[in-house]
Order: C-alpha cells, then structure tokens, then sequence
C-alpha cells in the first residue's frame, strides 16, 4: 500500500488566500496560522524596537525592519517579528516587497501556546539555519528572558541565555548593549 503524500503548499497558494487578520506563514511547504499578536507581544517588540532603533539612528550601520515578509523560497515564507540586515547586504537580500535571503539577525517573540514556542524553538531555528541567518534572538515573554543563537558550521547553536540585569551584546552590532529588564518593562 502506498503512503499518502500531503501536497505541499507554496508561496503563490498562500498568496492567493484571502485576507482574514490572521498570520500565515510556510515552513517545507507546511501551513501556520496564528493570530495577530496581543498587546503584552507588541510591547515587548515596540521596546526592542526602540532600542535597536535609537542605535542606528547613532550607528548607521543597517536597517531594521518589525514584521516583513521573508521569503527565502516557494515553500518557506515566515513573518519574522524584527529583522536587522546590514546596509551593504540590503540590496542583496531584499526586494522591493521583502525580504528574500537571510537576514543578519531575526528576532522572534514567543506567543503564548506550546505550538508557538515549538515553531520559533525549534522549526524556525532549523529553517533560518537553513538560509543562513547569522544570529537568531527568541524572546520569552513568560521567562522573561532572550536566547542568542550564532550560526556555526551552518547550524544556529545557543549562546547564551540572558535574563533581568544580564546585557544584549552582538558582534553584529558593534557597541550594541541592553539590559534584558529593559525589553520587558510596560
């Protein structure tokens, strides 16, 4: 007996979707449906966001980008929370809607339920593996606390674990510090 095959999906079947508020994204052709993010996620994004905003406002070194679309291939496209690209690589990894190729760093904030901190702990982390991505921070709302992956030998592998008074660094970003409390604050 054979075995059933599920078809796979691609960017263009999820292109054609109508629009219903919520976030879909393509992982190896496979569908994921959230809903858009509540507010404790927003404000935890909004403080990263300043932050890293008001460094490169200092420290003109890339763009930051909250929310874009990445896709990196017919049957990957995610909606990642923060991406930071590099101003030398801008070019080479967007498009004039997206982005299209790795981004140097990605940010994802866990939303509640255990599938969404298995996508971003686990299935996330391979498919930006995959691309190439250089650093991938995942927030933890309810642990109060950031994971730093660093690509090695094509593989993100953690760094570290930071919580409350502990300090954000990056090589990336150059010069870049910020206390973990920081991002949690309302």
């Amino acid at each position: 007996m054979a075995a059933k095959i599920k078809p796979l999906l691609t960017v263009a079947d999820l292109d054609a979707c109508p629009d219903d508020n919520n976030r879909y994204e393509l992982i190896e052709g496979e569908l994921f449906v959230s809903r858009a993010p509540g507010l404790p996620h927003q404000l935890v994004l909004h403080n990263l966001q300043v932050e890293l905003a008001l460094y490169l406002r200092a420290n003109p070194i890339g763009i930051l980008v909250p929310g874009p679309g990445a896709v990196f291939s017919d049957y990957d496209a995610v909606i990642p929370d923060i991406v930071f690209i590099r101003r030398e690589r801008w070019g080479r990894v967007t498009s004039e809607q997206k982005v299209t190729g790795a981004p140097d760093i990605v940010v994802e904030i866990i939303s509640p339920g255990a599938e969404s901190r298995r996508r971003d702990l686990q299935v996330k982390r391979q498919l930006y593996s995959k691309y190439g991505v250089k650093e991938y921070w995942i927030v933890d709302r309810e642990d109060r606390s950031v994971l730093i992956l660093s690509l090695q030998d094509r593989t993100l592998e953690e760094i570290a674990t930071l919580r409350d008074d502990d300090i954000i660094t990056s090589p990336l970003l150059p010069g870049f510090e910020l206390t973990v409390r920081t991002i949690f604050m309302s």
